[in-house]
């Protein structure tokens, strides 16, 4: 074999790692799914600027929702639309586990409370276990969101 060539194989087998780490990331668009109901509610895009972890809804799936506004938030996101809010901040990751992410809070647009969030990438980035919960992660509950892109 030519030197040329190996130097391309060396290459791809060394990035493919990353590209599988770049994977476990909770950063994209997924799609949630209900944990009580098994039905997919929306489209949340996953973004990350200066190491801080937000999430937006892109898309309810629900057509008669597409208006929906958060009634029951008490916050600054009372009576603003469901679609385009910002249901995650300021999470991180873990710097014990670097398979986690948390240290912030989720929303539920549906009850209007805020929740302290742990997103964890599982099944080789493909899923992410969101759990919402108060006070230790123990009280909580998990939905498992699937990856769009």
């Amino acid at each position: 074999m030519r030197p040329f060539p190996r130097a391309l194989i060396t290459a791809a087998v060394l990035a493919a790692p990353l590209a599988a780490f770049a994977q476990a990331s909770p950063v994209g668009l997924w799609k949630t799914i209900d944990d009580e109901t098994k039905q997919e509610k929306s489209l949340v895009r996953i973004s990350e600027a200066g190491g801080v972890v937000s999430a937006k809804i892109e898309k309810l799936l629900d057509p008669t929702k597409q208006d929906a506004v958060c009634d029951k938030c008490s916050d600054e996101r009372k009576g603003q639309r469901i679609v385009g809010m910002t249901i995650v901040r300021n999470v991180k990751q873990n710097a014990d586990d670097k398979a986690l992410w948390d240290g912030g809070e989720i929303l539920d647009p549906n009850n209007g409370k805020t929740y302290k969030v742990r997103l964890k990438p599982v099944d080789g980035g493909k899923a992410l276990e969101v759990r919402g919960y108060i006070g230790a992660p123990l009280l909580g509950r998990t939905q498992t969101w699937q990856r769009v892109e």
